[in-house]
C-alpha cells in the first residue's frame, strides 16, 4: 500500500528534529587536569575520585 501524500521536507524535519547526535560531556581530572568522561576512571593516571583504581605505567 503507498501513501497517498508525499511528505514534505517541513514535516520530515519535524520528526527528525531529536535524531542529531550530541556531543559527550568532558570534564578534567582532579588530579592530572587531563581531560577524561564523568564517572569513569582516568585513562592518564588510573585515579577515581580520591582512590587509585588502575596502576598505569608511565613511559
Amino acid at each position: 500500500m503507498q501513501p497517498k501524500k508525499k511528505t514534505t521536507q517541513r514535516k520530515k524535519g519535524f520528526r527528525r528534529s531529536h535524531d542529531a547526535l550530541k556531543a559527550t560531556g568532558v570534564m578534567t581530572c582532579p588530579q592530572c587536569q587531563e581531560p577524561k568522561l564523568p564517572h569513569h576512571v582516568c585513562p592518564s593516571c588510573g585515579m577515581y575520585g580520591d582512590a587509585e583504581v588502575i596502576k598505569v605505567e608511565t613511559k
